[in-house]
């Protein structure tokens, strides 16, 4: 299926679900502008070696038109800078706004009280988390809203309400979830979809770096934690959104927040490997009370 006249935006598009999500848009044959802060000559604070002109490289490959932008979505002028590109280059058309930015996962202190945390550090996860996707939205939106359409798709972590640990952490990734509901109140009235979107035990770049393993023998890192036999890779949430992209019927899913899983059962897309990890279910098993020896196998 090809779905050449989409433009779309993702918003951390450098590595991880971004990037996956990038790349399954450009499978579909969308344009899509690969937005973030790291590129070839000026890399971001994470300090990572991903960037956003090898993203837009591989949406190339995938059969799409890639459009690397650096741009750090907590500053205004970039935003409205991505905005005028998108003005003078395909009219104003945006029809999918995908938030993915977060870079907070070095900011991030576990396993202590968090009133021993540093503050700063909080407050910049914070600031990258949720004011970064609250500035894109308010820049964006309006091409869309002007258009009377379009998909607007918040990434965050979990469906639920558990607890993740960490206050600072939570609190981003809540207020995320917030977003894609509160985003259906005010955005279906105008013709457009938001949802937000939580991938399961997602298998990033720096993930699989912190654990020894690369993407093709990605299973020895089971020795290391069981869980990881539930790994998802980035483009097993990318499919998700390009599912949601083609579905005509996407209204359906206004203001709900879904997951990885449950749209794979839902529109029979799998992972890169042919599976289908359900990590909801999986979770529910393995971390509940019982806490029993179960077969991951069971759940992909």
């Amino acid at each position: 299926m090809t779905h050449a006249d989409l433009v779309a935006v993702v918003a951390g598009a450098t590595r991880g679900a971004g990037r996956g999500i990038a790349v399954s848009l450009g499978a579909l044959g969308a344009t899509v502008y690969a937005a973030g802060r790291s590129t070839r000559d000026r890399p971001s604070a994470m300090r990572r070696p991903e960037t956003i002109e090898e993203t837009a490289e591989l949406v190339e490959a995938a059969g799409g038109r890639g459009i690397p932008v650096r741009c750090d979505f907590t500053e205004p002028a970039d935003v409205d800078a991505l905005r005028e590109r998108l003005e003078s280059e395909v009219g104003g058309r945006l029809d999918v706004l995908v938030n993915d930015v977060w870079g907070g996962d070095p900011l991030v202190e576990w396993g202590k009280p968090f009133w021993e945390h540093d503050l700063a550090s909080a407050l910049t996860a914070w600031r990258n988390g949720i004011q970064s996707h609250l500035v894109s939205l308010h820049r964006l939106v309006p091409l869309m809203v002007r258009r009377g359409g379009g998909l607007v798709v918040e990434i965050t972590d979990g469906d639920g309400d558990d607890y993740y640990g960490s206050l600072f952490y939570d609190v981003v990734k809540a207020g995320v979830r917030r977003l894609g509901r509160v985003l259906g109140e005010d955005l279906g009235k105008h013709g457009l979809t938001a949802v937000a979107l939580t991938p399961g035990f997602l298998r990033s770049e720096a993930m699989l770096e912190g654990f020894g393993v690369t993407e093709e023998n990605w299973r020895d890192a089971v020795a290391k934690d069981r869980h990881f036999a539930m790994a998802e890779s980035p483009h097993y949430v990318g499919r998700a959104v390009a599912a949601l992209a083609a579905d005509p019927d996407v209204a359906r899913w206004n203001g709900r927040v879904l997951s990885s899983w449950q749209l794979a059962g839902e529109y029979g897309f799998t992972d890169l490997d042919g599976s289908r990890p359900d990590w909801g279910r999986y979770r529910k098993v393995a971390f509940g009370p019982s806490q029993g020896q179960i077969n991951p196998e069971d759940y992909r």
